[in-house]
């Protein structure tokens, strides 16, 4: 009874350390550059020690856009974490649709749409359509900056203006400079199509 009992603890005792010792293993390589970079890429700022995993994430590249996203997406899910809960595994799909895709650059960029400016009197061109830029963010960037764990409520860029009256993306931190010169003018970016 008493080997049986000594047996018993002594299981429950190694049980119990190598939990512990698994608990303390730090990850490494891609693991750890894969839960790096959902971090880093969950806040508006990224301090330079974020630089190694967001060099690697964004390293991921294909020709085909979805195959770059798909890669992306398996990167990520290399972090123990990331299946964790509904929460986050909607943020790891987030972020791999969404990151580098929803700054204003790439925003004024992909955007883009046909308006008809005959009511914009500011450049003389009445009748005229333009390209202009969309003042509503794509699924995936609204998912990206809404994610419970993301914290973008000061970072996520702001439109300035409409579409039809030359309105763009910016920066948040531009914003209140971007919005008074475009006050001040009248207009912002039209884009006819000749241009």
């Amino acid at each position: 009874m008493k080997k049986t009992l000594f047996v018993c603890i002594a299981l429950v005792s190694v049980s119990l350390s190598l939990r512990c010792a698994k608990a303390q293993a730090v990850l490494t390589g891609d693991t750890a550059l894969a839960c790096e970079a959902i971090l880093c890429l969950s806040s508006g700022v990224q301090p330079g020690e974020c630089t190694p995993s967001l060099n690697r994430y964004f390293g991921i590249s294909f020709e085909d856009w979805l195959e770059t996203v798909r890669a992306r997406l398996a990167f990520l899910e290399l972090c123990p974490v990331s299946n964790q809960s509904p929460p986050m595994t909607s943020l790891i799909n987030a972020i791999s649709n969404g990151a580098g895709q929803c700054d204003p650059t790439s925003l004024n960029a992909t955007l883009r749409m046909w308006c008809n400016v005959s009511n914009y009197q500011a450049y003389n061109y009445q009748g005229y359509n333009a390209v202009c830029i969309s003042d509503t963010l794509p699924n995936y960037c609204s998912a990206y900056f809404t994610n419970a764990y993301t914290n973008f409520s000061s970072y996520a860029p702001r439109y300035v203006g409409t579409p039809e009256t030359g309105g763009y993306w910016v920066a948040a931190q531009d914003y209140n400079a971007a919005l008074a010169s475009y006050n001040a003018t009248g207009r912002g970016i039209v884009n006819y199509w000749w241009q």
